[in-house]
This record gives structure tokens, sequence and C-alpha cells, in this order.
């Protein structure tokens, strides 16, 4: 299954390789990052696969930019090939710039949870093993509260019998390869198949209620 899932991905990566040259050019990713001003804040969140996690991000109001990368392993530097493969301990994430006078953290929380199957571990969808865990990623204190009683409001409510998603302390994040960032824009059609093929709206439709 773990191969199954990532020839499905791997595919997805040489074809587009192979079409598209100009995704060799800087990522736009550090064009955004660079025009956040002092103020902005980070929020790192793991979903599973994380071109499914930029867009839900990037359609809210004070969000500067979403970078798709790598969080909570032991290993400096992963590839997409090592974390994928699960040797490095990292799970896929996506990294959120955004401005808290325009976009609070509670409403990153919730478009969190909306995206995400709370209810298994070490998977997401079509993908399995830890390096497609869940996880809320806090970078202080306030988050860490944040975090921590939106997990315990979604336990409380008995909405799900499980809810296995991670409360942890940022670590080092490392952005993923260029070719990752910003790929349900770059590759719309290859994107939307991918999402379906992997049943990922279906599940959060089943989750959510066509709330994500």
């Amino acid at each position: 299954m773990v191969f199954k899932n990532f020839f499905l991905k791997f595919t997805f990566i040489v074809s587009l390789l192979a079409g598209s040259s100009w995704i060799l050019m800087a990522s736009p990713e550090s064009e955004k990052q660079n025009a956040a001003p002092e103020s902005a804040a980070k929020a790192t969140f793991a979903g599973g696969c994380f071109w499914c996690m930029e867009h839900p991000f990037d359609e809210l109001k004070g969000v500067y930019s979403t970078t798709s990368g790598y969080i909570g392993g032991h290993k400096k530097d992963p590839t997409y090939r090592e974390v994928t493969a699960g040797t490095t301990g990292h799970t896929e994430a996506v990294q959120v710039v955004y401005d808290p006078a325009q976009v609070d953290y509670a409403t990153l929380l919730k478009v969190f949870w909306k995206n995400i199957d709370p209810t298994v571990k070490d998977r997401q969808f079509c993908d399995t093993g830890s390096q497609y865990r869940t996880g809320i990623f806090y970078h202080d204190e306030q988050q860490e509260m944040q975090a921590a009683q939106s997990k315990s409001d979604l336990v409380k409510s008995q909405r799900f019998k499980n809810v296995y998603t991670e409360v942890t302390e940022a670590s080092t994040f490392y952005p993923a390869e260029d070719y990752h960032q910003d790929y349900y824009l770059r590759n719309p059609l290859r994107y939307k198949y991918y999402r379906y093929a992997c049943g990922r709206d279906q599940r959060l439709e089943q989750l959510w209620g066509g709330q994500g």
C-alpha cells in the first residue's frame, strides 16, 4: 500500500518535471515570504499530503504565504524521497505566514480541523505511514494553549470516537523542493485527480458534512 501510494505521487512528479521545465525556476513562495511584514506570525500544520493543505489557507484573507515542507523528524535537510520512505521521522506539513490582525490563530485551527481526518493514526486518506500523521506544531505558548483547547473541545464533543492528531512544539521546518510549492495552482488537473483518487473530498464530506 505504501509503495502504491508513493508510486501514485511519484508518477505525478515525473510527468510534471518532464512537461514543465519552468517549474525549476525559483518558487513564488520566496516572493510572498518577502512581502510579509515583521508583524507576521507563523503557524504550522500537518494534514497529510501537503499539496492539499496549501489551498484552504491560501483562501483566507490575511494569509501571506503557505509553504509545503517537512517537520518533526531527526534528519537535517531531508529530501522528499527520504520523507516519503518514512526513514527520517518527519511528516509532511504546511507553514502558514499570516497577519494576526486580519486572521486569528483560532480561525486557522478551524480550517485545519475541517481539512483533515483526525480519526486515524499515521495516515491520511490514501497515504499511509507516520510521514502522513496529522499534527499542530505550535510556535509559542498562546498557540499551544489554543491548539490544545481546540483538540480538547473536539474530543469532548464526542463527534469522533478517537482523535489522534498531535499537538507538539514546532521544531525545524524544512521547505520541500520547489516543484511541490503551489502544486494545486501549477498543476490543477493533476492536483484534482490526485485529490479525487485519494478519496480526500469524499472522506471530508463524511466527517464534516461538506464544511471543509
